[in-house]
């Protein structure tokens, strides 16, 4: 019998994706290797470093995060189509061990990525791997655009959350799908109170740091509401975000209903928010209970098939 080869389709979900790390460890624990992995947005962050083969790296930095070390890598450029720049992230990636070329990973890999002009599903599958993930990752109206190849590249969650058909398109005989975007919608619109401000908290997750923004700018964007000036009518944020998980949702839905896997894995991380990348501990904790959850099911379907 031909030995099937396994292909990994990791989903987007911004701060939820920490949770791809603990998904794959328990996969590959349990000797379910991947031969081909796809990602979309974190997805493809978390993917690109295992396909790197510095996966412990990532886990590591990620469980000792707070807010501190996420701040340090949020520049922010309010005219350059976003927030947060992004060049701090590219240098992270770098340091990371991510800054060779898609086509010489240990793992054959794709980064799916969204032409903004077009409305295109963009496929990076060579070149420079740290500018690709960027591109990936980049969240609209959080991140700014990554131009490459003279494509200006936006999040692929916006086409494609859960990237099944690359892996299918790559030749994987069987497809486990880790979809993020179960279960997202039927939370409050409105963010929690801001506490009262006579002295300012020190910031607990990127949204408070993005809050924090100093006075003199919050006041240029003071038009367009980006803050929340009450608590009665959603911020700029609170739009953002849950029109993204409802956007996420639907799409979703939809591209797994023409495109289903051979198996997915559907971590329970709606309570975890877009932005609150310092929750990585419990991300990876309920990717791994939710790979476990999925064992006997994997096990059954791959039993008597050697493994590829």
């Amino acid at each position: 019998m031909a030995k099937p080869t396994i292909a990994l389709a990791l989903g987007s979900g911004a701060a939820r994706g920490w949770s791809h790390i603990g998904v794959i460890d328990v996969l590959t624990e349990a000797g379910i290797v991947p031969y081909i992995v796809c990602g979309t947005s974190m997805g493809a962050l978390v993917g690109s470093v295992y396909a790197s083969g510095r996966l412990d790296a990532l886990r590591d930095w990620a469980m000792g995060a707070d807010w501190r070390a996420v701040a340090a890598m949020v520049d922010l450029n309010v005219t350059a189509g976003g927030l947060v720049d992004g060049a701090n992230i590219v240098k992270w990636l770098s340091d990371l061990g991510l800054a060779g070329r898609i086509e010489d990973l240990k793992v054959p890999f794709t980064a799916v990525a969204t032409d903004i002009s077009s409305g295109r599903e963009i496929w990076l599958q060579s070149g420079p791997l740290a500018p690709a993930i960027r591109a990936s990752i980049g969240m609209p109206g959080v991140f700014s655009p990554t131009r490459i190849d003279g494509r200006w590249l936006a999040d692929g969650g916006l086409v494609n959350p859960v990237p099944v058909s690359p892996c299918r398109a790559m030749g994987a005989d069987y497809i486990i799908a880790v979809n993020l975007n179960d279960d997202l919608l039927g939370r409050p619109v409105l963010a929690e109170p801001p506490p009262v401000p006579v002295q300012l908290p020190k910031p607990e997750s990127l949204m408070d740091l993005i809050r924090s923004i100093p006075a003199s700018v919050q006041a240029r964007m003071s038009a367009l509401h980006f803050f929340g000036a009450n608590n009665q009518t959603p911020s700029y944020f609170d739009v953002l975000t849950n029109s993204i998980d409802i956007m996420q949702d639907h799409i979703t839905r939809s591209r797994l209903a023409g495109e289903p896997p051979h198996a997915m894995i559907m971590p329970v991380v709606n309570l975890i928010g877009l932005m609150d990348f310092h929750r990585a501990a419990e991300a990876i904790a309920e990717g791994r209970a939710a790979a476990e959850r999925a064992l006997p099911a994997l096990d059954a379907m791959l039993s008597g098939r050697k493994r590829r």
